[in-house]
């Protein structure tokens, strides 16, 4: 789908179908007023028949709505313009799209963009759109032999901006949701693949390509290398599994010299069957979205070079299969970073955040709140490494089923004690499951903002 800017009113923009808001109860946003007025009260008439009140989420096609130079008209419901917030915002835009990709209109324009009481400048409410655009387009059918659904005619979406005055913060948020939406969509392929296709030698090649095109420098260690380093922790995972591993680490420069680089470090168990420790044959399937760091990470670096931002990233990513056989690691050595126990405490809504620096927590839990791809601050007290004491090591890489998630950032945290960190767990927002089974692209758009915050401040 192509996206573009269109400012001026919605009553003469000549596409294939103009989509415009109402309010509970039957009260149009300003474009839809404008479209109203311009075909002399012929909306409001049918809003007054009952058609339509506005509930969120709800839509009505028009067809041959006198005086207006579209061919469609397409009401969308947004709720109460007192409860009109961010959530609402992207419903209403999801379900718009929907509906215009199961009509016959090859062109759209969208003027939801255009509404202020959502209280967020245009450059968010145009990124916005655009990733959930593009989430709502998103297939994959890379491994059908056929597409089991026809391709929607919607091809171009006209993004209405209202003031000609805002064009250019208007633009900055169509470039912006463009490099987040190319981000996600990396991500969620990435996780999508089975992990036949997927593997360690995958990953180091698609982060070759990703070099290759935004001109970063990569760097791939293999088994000898990481030998030779004492990669201990790394190898004994990677010892059950055929699939030899990989440490990936990709630069993108871009900021100024001798400034400090954000180092974002991403997890690539790219299957995890929990190696002798064998995990429950239901959803094992699943396991292939243990890389979804990695892609989030592979993702981000993307977003960032499509934007170029002013920046310097590295990405780290420590790429292995965990399989059963004769020689993978025995209970005791591995730990998982994404936790069912942060699903049991935060459900798929949130992804759990734990930091060694409050004002980094606050600046990772305010770029998820902008993306709308939110994180919960978990404590990460070190009343918590008592659970980590052993009778037989330096300390214990698993404190039990109790505060599950918070010893393993605790074992993380022992670390990274010369750094500035933190840590997400994305185990309940990475993936779905059930009829909607696939990967989301989550963290891609947090990270994203994180960088963008960061360009801002350099």
């Amino acid at each position: 789908m192509e996206f573009s800017i269109k400012s001026g009113g919605p009553e003469r923009v000549r596409t294939g179908c103009s989509v415009v808001g109402v309010f509970e109860p039957r009260k149009f946003s300003a474009a839809g007023a404008a479209l109203d007025r311009a075909s002399r009260g012929h909306l409001s008439a049918i809003l007054a028949r009952g058609d339509m009140e506005g509930k969120l989420g709800s839509t009505l096609l028009l067809h041959n709505v006198p005086n207006v130079a579209c061919e469609r008209v397409l009401l969308v419901g947004l709720g109460r313009d007192s409860e009109f917030r961010d959530q609402q915002y992207r419903e209403a835009v999801a379900a718009a799209i929907r509906t215009l990709n199961a009509t016959g209109a090859a062109e759209a324009a969208l003027h939801l963009t255009e509404i202020g009481d959502v209280k967020r400048d245009i450059t968010w409410r145009i990124a916005q759109a655009v990733t959930v655009a593009r989430e709502a387009g998103y297939r994959f059918d890379r491994m059908k032999s056929r597409r089991d659904e026809k391709e929607p005619a919607l091809r171009k979406l006209a993004l209405g901006m209202g003031d000609k005055s805002a064009r250019r913060r208007a633009e900055a948020g169509l470039e912006q949701g463009l490099a987040i939406a190319h981000g996600m969509n990396l991500a969620k392929d990435l996780g999508n693949l089975p992990a036949n296709v997927c593997t360690p030698a995958y990953l180091a090649e698609q982060a070759r390509e990703l070099a290759k095109r935004y001109r970063m420098k990569v760097q791939v260690l293999e088994r000898d290398d990481m030998e030779k380093l004492g990669m201990g922790a790394l190898l004994s995972v990677a010892r059950g599994s055929t699939q030899p591993p990989k440490l990936i680490t990709l630069e993108y420069r871009a900021g100024a010299k001798h400034g400090k680089p954000v180092a974002l470090v991403g997890k690539g168990v790219t299957f995890d069957t929990g190696g002798i420790s064998l995990k429950p044959g239901a959803e094992m399937d699943e396991m292939k979205f243990d890389m979804c760091g990695a892609a989030s990470v592979l993702g981000a670096l993307k977003a960032a070079a499509e934007m170029r931002l002013p920046i310097d990233v590295i990405g780290i990513i420590p790429a292995t299969e965990n399989m059963p056989s004769g020689g993978p690691t025995r209970p005791g050595v591995d730990i998982a970073t994404l936790t069912g126990a942060c699903v049991i405490a935060l459900g798929h809504v949130v992804s759990g955040l734990f930091a060694n620096d409050e004002a980094l927590a606050k600046e990772l839990l305010l770029a998820g709140e902008t993306a709308y791809d939110r994180a919960w601050h978990l404590p990460l007290l070190e009343d918590y490494q008592e659970q980590l004491k052993s009778n037989f090591a330096d300390f214990a890489n698993i404190g039990g089923r109790p505060a599950g998630a918070v010893t393993a950032a605790c074992f993380l945290a022992r670390f990274t004690k010369k750094f500035k960190w933190a840590h997400l767990d994305i185990a309940g927002t990475a993936w779905k499951s059930g009829k909607e089974k696939g990967a989301t692209g989550r963290p891609v758009p947090l990270l994203t903002q994180f960088l963008i915050g960061r360009a801002t401040k350099s």
